[in-house]
Order: C-alpha cells, then structure tokens, then sequence
C-alpha cells in the first residue's frame, strides 16, 4: 500500500486544479480518475468515424483567467480556435437577434430595446463582478466564524453598499424574482427575452418563471467579469483543455491514474485513511479530497452507513433533478440556416425563441416527459476548427434543454424517436439539416450519469439557486470544503461556487486544506 500526502477522487477540471496547487504547495498527490482519460465533463470523443467534438461542456465562457496564469495552461497546449463568439438568438421568420457583449442588434429591434439592453447588460455586470469577488473566497460561514469569515463577510456587504442605495436595492429584489418578469419589465422583442432567459435557465430544471432564474442569469455573467466577451472554443474539444489542465498538474509533480475507479472511501474511527479500488487495490493517504458530487461521495463512496443520520438528512435534500441532454451530428457539409451567413453559423445558435417556448418545455420534463419543442444551444466548432471533422465536413453539438432523468417510459425506447424530434427542430431554421446527418449521438441525464459519474446527470452538482450557493452550497456542515469526515474534503462543483468550467472550486478547496495545514 503506497502511501501519498492527498488522494484527489476523480480527475475533473476542479480535481485536476486542487491537485495541482496542493503539489505547488508541496504535498504528495495523486489524481484517481475512472475514465480513460483525464478532464470529467471537459473531454472530446470521437463518436463517428472522423469526427470528435465535445462530449459534455462545448463551450468556454468562465475558466478564471487566474487559474489559467498559475497553470501555465497554454504553454501545456491550451489552445482557443475563437472566441468573444455572438450570442445568436433564432427566430423562426429569419428575424433574429444578436448579442455581441454590450450590444445587441436584430433587424426587428427597436431603438428603445437596445438602449435597454446596453443598460440591462451595464447593470447586471456591476453585480456580477461582486459574485466574482465572492467565489474567488471560500464563503464565510454566518455562525461560528472566524476572523477570515468576518472580513469575507465585511467584503460582500462591503461590496454590496459600494453598487449605491439604488442598485443594492435593485440586486436584492432581482434575485428574489425570475427572469421572465424581468425580461418583461426590461424588453419588448420576443425573441430577445427568450434567448437572455435562456442563460438563466441553462443546465437547471427550471424554466423561465422559476424562482432563481435571475441568479442563474448573473452566475453565468461571471464569465464576463473573466474575460469572456461571449463564448471560446477550445482547439481539439473540450478535451483539450482537460489535457492541459492534467499536463500542468504532472508538471508540478501530481501523478495521475486512470482507469482507476474509487469503490469506496476508507474509514478508519470515523477518519478517511484512502481509498480502495473497485479491483480491491488499496492506496493511503493523509487526506482525501472528493471530486465527485456530493451525494455520489457520501452516499456510494463513504457509505451512508458510515455517518450520522443527520448528515444523511442533509446530502439526500440536495437537489439534483438534471433535465439536460447532448446532441451530437457528423454533417457531410455544412448546413444552410435560414437568415445567417455561413460566418455566422461558427457563432453560438440558440433556438428558444420566445419565454414561453422555453417554458412549455420545461412543463413537459416536469412530468417526466420529452419536450416536443425543445430549446437547443448549438455549436458547430468545425467552423473554426477543421481538425475535428474530415475536410469539407462538419459536426455539431448541442445542448437540450428539456429531457428528464426519469423519463416516464424510458430512454432506451425513447432515444432514437427524441434524437428525431432534436433534428426535425433544428430543420425549422436549417431545411437541409436532415440530408445532411451522416451519423448522430445522443447522451441522454442517464448517459451523462453512467459517463461522467454524475448523480442524476447534473452538470453543476446540484442546482444552481439562492439556498444551496455560498454558504449553503453543497449543505451545512461542509460549506468551506471540509466536511463533517475527519480526513474528507471536497472540491468538485458542488462546492462553492459550483458548475460550469471555472475551475475556483478546485483551487479554493487546496487553498483551504492548505490554509489549515492539511497534509503537511
């Protein structure tokens, strides 16, 4: 039994980056990841002969360019093929919309929607960019707390009095609310609400009147306040990235494994000791830091049975509920979208193209069902970066939102006629999508669970909203990446801040367990 300073359980983007600043701190680390390879959710595949795209994540919008610094990532091969790309709202009568950072333009905009759009964009960054402040801390606790957690907490409202009386009122009641109310307060184009409402409801289970929407609408903002005028493609998928992030950590010398999937947490006296590999392997360590969501690690990997029921009580009442898939088409050229120039077809395409399309398709994963007009986050990456298809060729990938975990009649009857339904949708803005599908690839929330050892599918966790973010995120009792496991910390994305590929959960977590002495 070899014995390291860290165990890190699963080799995410957030695994990778906590084992690589806990080895620049000198500690002893070892990633376990059970994939193939390296970067969980950040992968490439090639799922047609020829063609590789995106597995899960297929955009870059909020990497901390802090992180990216530290790393060195793109002297390890991070690579972008573009970037600062539009937002491209579609809009069935060839009428839509574009969002490009503060601006945004459509043939069918009036003066007054782009003015309040300009202000809309001015105001929602000024209270971004406190988010931002706050996720690059650990989040204070609001009893029991120390001198760091008093100056965190002194910072935030610090921060908060500095917005001016009249937007911290504003702040307070916006996040309160969601985001169709909002967009109707603020716009009049339709196409335009439904395609800003749609980055409040992205990887969640809400729609548009859901409560939290707004919030979610400002967490993906934050990508703004790093940098990010609009989404980055990444060179080679997805997957590039995770290669790097992994190359960067071995650099500062983390070894990596995998192939190696974690059984069980070992406990000794209620203390974690290491791990044991499904093939009965044991490995030792000082510490062990979980990537893993946090009901997969306390549930399957900790074991219920190990902790107190109180704990139990806690982890089962996160919410979890995916209603997100993955399309992925090999294209034997490129397709004809109604209205766009092909220039425009390597920009982000959304079809959601009112709030209340977006919401009927929320109403029917509620209930267990497929939504019959989904709302799609396209991209076709082979615009920019010819490498992942053969020449002359394309693929696209898009995100569906909805498609419940716990479809009523089951995915494996379901998939081909839903893939269907996913290309016949795409068809009403590109007619010639159907001839040109030479292979398809659908990862339904079950796909995404099996694949990527996601609970339920759930890219971000657990859901993204006022009650289980900052110092409620993943529960109480283990809010500042130590939990109530003597010996166990956690640094995925259900940690604060949570999902998307930021990478600040992983290196607030070694900050943290460095802070403290762990390991050493």
């Amino acid at each position: 039994m070899t014995n390291y300073d860290v165990l890190v359980v699963g080799g995410g983007h957030n695994g990778l980056i906590c084992a690589a600043y806990l080895a620049r701190a000198g500690r002893k680390v070892m990633v376990l990841e059970a994939n193939e390879q390296p970067g969980g959710a950040a992968a490439s595949r090639e799922f047609a002969s020829g063609y590789t795209v995106s597995s899960c994540a297929h955009w870059l919008t909020q990497l901390s360019p802090q992180i990216s610094k530290d790393l060195a990532l793109e002297r390890h091969g991070l690579q972008l093929a573009a970037r600062d790309l539009d937002s491209i709202g579609l809009a069935p009568n060839g009428q839509h919309v574009t969002v490009t950072g503060s601006a945004v333009e459509g043939a069918a905009l009036s003066e007054e929607d782009k003015l309040a759009y300009a202000e809309f964009h001015r105001k929602t960054i000024k209270f971004s960019r406190l988010l931002a402040r706050a996720f690059a801390e650990r989040p204070p606790k609001l009893v029991e707390s120390n001198l760091t957690d008093r100056i965190n907490l002194l910072k935030l409202g610090l921060g908060m009095k500095l917005l001016g009386k009249e937007d911290m009122s504003e702040l307070l009641r916006l996040a309160l609310i969601n985001m169709y109310d909002v967009m109707e307060e603020h716009f009049d184009n339709e196409t335009l609400k439904g395609l800003l409402s749609f980055d409040g409801v992205l990887g969640a289970h809400m729609g548009p009147r859901s409560p939290n929407t707004v919030f979610g609408y400002l967490y993906r903002r934050v990508g703004d306040v790093h940098g990010y005028n609009g989404p980055a493609v990444v060179k080679g998928g997805m997957g590039a990235l995770g290669s790097a992030m992994a190359d960067a950590a071995r650099a500062l010398g983390v070894e990596i494994r995998t192939a190696s999937k974690v059984e069980k947490i070992n406990l000794d006296q209620g203390r974690a000791t290491g791990v044991t590999l499904n093939g009965g392997e044991v490995i030792g360590a000082k510490l062990v830091v979980s990537n893993a969501d946090p009901v997969t690690t306390f549930e399957k990997l900790v074991g219920f049975r190990n902790v107190e029921t109180g704990l139990v009580r806690r982890v089962s009442q996160i919410r979890m509920r995916s209603g997100v898939a993955k399309l992925h088409l090999a294209l034997n050229g490129l397709p004809s979208f109604s209205g766009l120039t092909e220039t425009q077809l390597g920009q982000r395409l959304v079809i959601a193209p009112t709030m209340d399309y977006i919401e009927r398709a929320f109403n029917s994963s509620k209930y267990g069902e497929s939504s019959t007009s989904p709302a799609l986050d396209i991209s076709i990456p082979s615009v920019h970066d010819s490498s992942l298809a053969p020449a002359g060729k394309h693929v696209l990938s898009a995100i569906v939102q909805y498609a419940p975990y716990d479809l009523g009649q089951g995915w494996d009857n379901h998939k081909e006629a839903f893939t269907q339904q996913l290309i016949e949708t795409i068809g009403t803005y590109a007619p010639d999508i159907g001839e040109r599908v030479v292979a398809s690839e659908l990862l339904t929330p079950v796909d995404l669970e099996r694949e990527f050892h996601i609970k339920g599918g759930h890219w971000h966790h657990g859901e993204i909203s006022l009650d289980q973010v900052m110092m409620m995120r993943p529960f109480p009792g283990a809010t500042q990446y130590g939990t109530p496991v003597e010996g166990l910390y956690l640094c995925g994305a259900g940690t604060h801040p949570g999902g998307g590929v930021m990478g600040l959960a992983g290196r607030n977590a070694a900050r943290e367990i460095i802070k403290r002495g762990g390991a050493a």
